[in-house]
């Protein structure tokens, strides 16, 4: 592998790289170059072609004359970055399958963007077994069903201050995306593939973005992005990876804790992930006979009215209200003491500024939402309001689920979506010759590609989420399933 030399100043300023510490020459520091034992590999394979052992991808057609004026990708870097998904190591062992057949270089860049954020070839530089790892075949081989991230994930945001187009252009915003362009560079990467959520696409955009403004001289690396997240609220993509599995994890605790709020005369307020959309909840909810799901698509004027300032704020009491509806309906119509209702975590967003001062934000300015126990806060409220209502006390319990899901077994729906997403960041890369492109599917697993510009907003670069629409066919079902509080004086469903 050869060296690139970045010449020049900063696009669009007089800085220049050396201000930042950032040299452009590729070498990166390696202490253990054979090192393959800090992470899990199956050292019953071989290395060397697959056909030495009988063990075959199923065969892509190539395009030849569809590949970039540059030639093959003789490099490729897998990024993970975002919350852990069940079907990761599908993505991963499909995608880097595919390049070590067609004879390509694989490594994975460990935990994200953690330590590539931070690069400086004399102060931080990439250490190979520490920051990122060369893969073999051996070591992706048979992980398609494996539990958790091979190459591990990270929540860093090289991209954060960056608010729009024009500070594409500031030196000081982007520093953390010059460090890791630079970073990537040095390992003599040609492509990089991007897996993870709507703040990854962002990201991954904007290296795409980024490397435009270049000078025509800087070497470049093509980007492809990987849809993923267990809440499914992404645009472009009917399901992601991981959605299914997550849904029949915490719909079987749901199932469980029905059957124990049955036996206990009880009640069970089950807070599920979801922060933008309701995609998660409402499926553990239909999935896991629940009486009543609601999410942020839910929030009316009654629960979440406009308040000074214009924003919203979520009313707690009418929310528990609206909960005490549902317990007296299923006490006084159908002689049921017991039952669950499932809330998405996202509804703590819009909770008034008093319930989230000193809540700890991530990288990427969002609430750490797993710390606030939105189950556990609404029930407590929710049996206040049914003793003053009632008369008396009723047992509600909160609990949070989530965690537990996005690193159980796959689905096997998950792994084959999961696998042919890493087929098509192959084929989108070498076949079709894309860049600035996430990869998609439709029908029967069917690929297609998207460009980044479809799926970000060109103003703010955020990448737009995609909510469950209120009076859908999917919204209509679990409306239609759930117990209804607004039914006829003396409706029987015996």
């Amino acid at each position: 592998m050869g060296t690139a030399t970045v010449t020049g100043s900063w696009p669009g300023s007089g800085c220049a790289w050396t201000e930042l510490g950032i040299d452009s020459p590729r070498t990166v520091a390696s202490t253990n170059p054979e090192d393959e034992n800090h992470l899990p590999t199956d050292s019953r394979l071989p290395d060397g072609p697959r056909e030495s052992w009988g063990g075959r991808l199923p065969q892509v057609t190539k395009s030849p004359t569809k590949r970039p004026a540059s030639g093959k990708t003789e490099r490729i870097a897998l990024v993970f970055s975002g919350g852990p998904a069940p079907a990761a190591n599908a993505v991963i062992s499909a995608a880097c399958l595919s390049f070590l057949d067609d004879g390509a270089e694989v490594i994975g860049l460990l935990n994200g963007y953690t330590a590539l954020q931070h690069y400086d070839r004399q102060e931080a530089p990439l250490v190979e077994g520490e920051h990122y790892r060369v893969l073999r075949e051996r070591d992706v081989s048979g992980i398609r069903n494996a539990r958790g991230v091979l190459i591990g994930t990270g929540r860093a945001n090289p991209g954060k201050g960056i608010d729009g187009p024009a500070d594409l252009a500031d030196p000081v915003r982007c520093q953390g995306l010059a460090r890791v362009y630079q970073g990537i560079v040095d390992l003599g990467v040609d492509a990089l593939i991007s897996i993870g959520g709507d703040d990854t696409l962002k990201t991954a955009n904007l290296l795409y973005r980024y490397q435009q403004q270049l000078p025509a001289e800087s070497p470049r690396f093509r980007v492809v992005h990987l849809p993923k997240t267990i809440d499914n609220d992404y645009r472009g993509i009917d399901f992601t990876f991981g959605f299914f599995t997550a849904v029949d994890v915490m719909a079987k605790e749901v199932q469980n804790l029905r059957a124990d709020a049955m036996a206990t005369r009880s009640w069970f307020v089950v807070e599920t992930m979801g922060r933008k959309a309701g995609w998660l909840s409402y499926g553990v909810g239909i999935a896991g006979d629940a009486n009543l799901v609601i999410a942020v698509e839910d929030l009316d004027q009654d629960l979440c009215p406009a308040v000074e300032g214009g924003q919203r704020e979520l009313n707690l009491v009418a929310l528990a209200d609206r909960i005490v509806d549902l317990i007296q309906v299923r006490e006084r119509r159908e002689n049921k003491h017991y039952g669950v209702v499932v809330v998405a975590e996202g509804l703590a967003e819009f909770l008034a500024p008093r319930y989230l001062d000193g809540v700890s934000r991530d990288d990427h300015g969002h609430i750490s939402l797993g710390n606030l126990d939105l189950g556990k806060f609404l029930a407590g409220i929710v049996a206040e309001r049914y003793h003053e209502r009632v008369g008396r006390d009723r047992k509600v319990k909160g609990i949070q689920l989530g965690y537990e899901s996005r690193t159980a077994p796959p689905h096997a729906f998950d792994v084959m979506l999961g696998s042919q997403l890493g087929v098509g960041a192959y084929r989108a890369l070498e076949e079709e010759g894309l860049d600035g492109h996430m990869v998609s599917v439709l029908g029967q697993l069917q690929l297609q590609y998207v460009p980044f510009a479809d799926l970000v907003d060109p103003e703010t670069l955020v990448t737009e989420l995609r909510s469950i629409v209120p009076g859908s066919d999917f919204h209509r079902l679990a409306r239609f399933l759930e117990t209804r509080v607004d039914r006829l004086s003396g409706w029987d469903d015996s």
